[in-house]
């Protein structure tokens, strides 16, 4: 019991670390939280809640992976690599294909929810 306890500890760590250290994650926290509150105020379906909850997590999860593989990298060295590059520029990449998807499936669930609001 006490390894997993330790586990999620080092998990929870992980999290705060990313959110203290990562421009981008403090980005996606404060668009998720002001997603949130719309979701609220329009009164997202359960379903909707759903697929915004597993998009955030999306995106938050890879913005965390992104992290973990540039710190691997930076960590064998400073000199210039073309994988090295490679490898930094996919786990961005992936972070951006997954927030772009977020946002189109943002615009599919409030703006219909929206539009009937205004």
């Amino acid at each position: 019991m006490k390894k997993l306890l330790k586990s999620f500890g080092y998990a929870f760590a992980g999290i705060w670390s990313g959110f203290r250290t990562q421009r981008n994650m403090k980005i996606h926290v404060a668009v998720a939280l002001l997603v949130f509150i719309l979701g609220a105020i329009v009164s997202l379906t359960r379903m909707e809640w759903m697929i915004v909850i597993i998009v955030i997590c999306a995106v938050i999860s890879l913005e965390l992976i992104n992290t973990a593989i540039e710190a691997a990298v930076d960590m064998h060295g400073t000199k210039r690599h073309p994988l090295a590059k490679l490898a930094k520029d996919s786990a961005a990449g992936a972070v951006l294909v997954m927030s772009i998807g977020a946002v189109l499936i943002g615009l599919l669930i409030f703006l219909p929810k929206l539009y009937r609001l205004l």
